[in-house]
C-alpha cells in the first residue's frame, strides 16, 4: 500500500473534514512527519484540540485563529509525547486556559523490558521525545472524555511509544501514528515496543470503524483493511528475520545489512532499530536467544 500523492493540504489552514470536525496542518514537513503533524479541532462551541503539535508560534496562531465567534477550547489532548505532537500543547493552554490530558509523562505505559533496556543505557531513536511534558491531567484506558457535544474514548495503543493512546469518537478513530496511511508505523526501542505494537494492532482490528483520522496524512478511509497490512508487513520482517538466521547468529545490524538491500545507507541506523525491536519480540516469544545480555549490540541466534 502506497500513500496518495495527492495529499498536500495548505499549511495552517482548519479544513472541515466531516461535520464538527476540522484539521490544521502544522508547518513541519519532514520525511518522519510527512505534509506535518495533523492538528484536529473537534466540536462546534467548545473544542477539544487533539494533538497541538511542535514548538511553533506560526502553528499556535493557527489553531486560535480557527476558533470562530463564540468558540473556545476546553480541551487539550495528546495522543504521546513526541516533538512533533505535544510542545505547543502547554503554550496553547497558556492562551487558552483549557488543562492538557494525557496518558502520562514521557516513560508512561513503557514495557517492563524497555524499563529494563533503558536503565542499561539504550537510548531512542526517531522524532525525538518531549522530556518536559507533563500534562495537567492524566487519563486511563478506557476513560471517556467528554465535551460540549462530543465525546473521546480513550484507547491506550502502546507500540510507537509507550504513553500512545488512539482516541475514538463514535465510529471514527484518532491513531495518531499508530496507524497512518502513508507509512508503517516507527518502532524503536525502548521508546517502542513491537510486542505491544502488535497487540494493539489486533486491538482495533476488533472494532468496526468507518474512517481512522491518523497524526499524518490523510483519512483512512479502510481501516481493517490498511491494520491487515500493517500486520502482515511486520509478519513479512519477523518471517525475513527468521530466516536470516538460518545462516547463523547474528547482530541487528548484520541482519539489517541482510535484509535491507535496498535501503541508502544513511537509513540503515533506523533499519537497525527496527530489527532489534523484532528481535526483542522474538526473544519474548522464545523464537530467538541473545548470545549474552539482552542489549542492542547483542549477537542473536534462532532457537530450533
Amino acid at each position: 500500500m502506497t500513500p496518495p500523492d495527492d495529499f498536500d493540504p495548505p499549511v495552517g489552514v482548519s479544513i472541515e473534514l466531516t461535520p464538527g470536525l476540522r484539521r490544521v496542518v502544522a508547518p513541519n514537513p519532514s520525511p518522519m512527519t510527512y505534509r506535518g503533524t495533523n492538528t484536529y479541532l473537534l466540536g462546534t462551541r467548545e473544542l477539544a484540540v487533539i494533538d497541538p503539535g511542535p514548538e511553533s508560534a506560526a502553528h499556535l496562531e493557527a489553531i486560535l485563529a480557527a476558533l470562530g465567534p463564540g468558540q473556545s477550547i476546553s480541551h487539550i489532548v495528546v495522543t504521546h509525547t513526541h516533538l512533533d505532537h505535544s510542545p505547543l500543547a502547554r503554550p496553547l493552554a497558556a492562551r487558552t486556559g483549557a488543562p492538557v490530558l494525557a496518558y502520562g509523562g514521557p516513560e508512561a505505559g513503557r514495557s517492563a523490558v524497555m524499563q529494563a533496556l533503558a536503565a542499561g543505557g539504550l537510548t531512542g531513536g526517531g522524532e525525538g521525545i518531549d522530556r518536559a511534558f507533563t500534562p495537567d491531567r492524566t487519563v486511563a484506558d478506557g476513560e471517556v472524555i467528554e465535551g460540549d457535544g462530543w465525546a473521546l474514548e480513550v484507547i491506550h495503543t502502546p507500540g510507537h511509544l509507550g504513553n500512545h493512546i488512539a482516541l475514538a469518537w463514535e465510529d471514527l478513530c484518532f491513531t495518531a501514528d499508530h496507524v497512518m496511511g502513508w507509512a508503517s508505523s516507527l518502532v524503536s526501542p525502548p521508546d517502542g515496543d513491537l510486542t505491544d505494537f502488535m497487540a494493539a494492532c489486533a486491538r482495533l482490528r476488533a472494532r468496526n470503524w468507518r474512517a481512522f483520522h491518523p497524526g499524518h496524512g490523510a483519512p483512512v478511509e479502510a481501516p481493517a483493511a490498511r491494520l491487515d497490512w500493517l500486520i502482515e508487513h511486520r509478519q513479512g520482517r519477523e518471517a525475513a528475520i527468521l530466516e536470516a538466521l538460518e545462516d547463523g547468529a547474528c547482530t541487528a545490524r548484520g541482519l539489517a545489512e541482510r535484509i535491507y538491500t535496498e535501503t541508502p545507507a544513511a537509513l540503515l541506523p533506523a533499519a537497525e532499530r527496527n530489527v532489534f525491536a523484532h528481535l526483542v519480540d522474538l526473544y519474548g516469544k522464545t523464537r530467538v536467544s541473545p548470545i549474552g545480555d539482552l542489549a542492542a549490540g547483542a549477537t542473536f541466534e534462532r532457537l530450533k
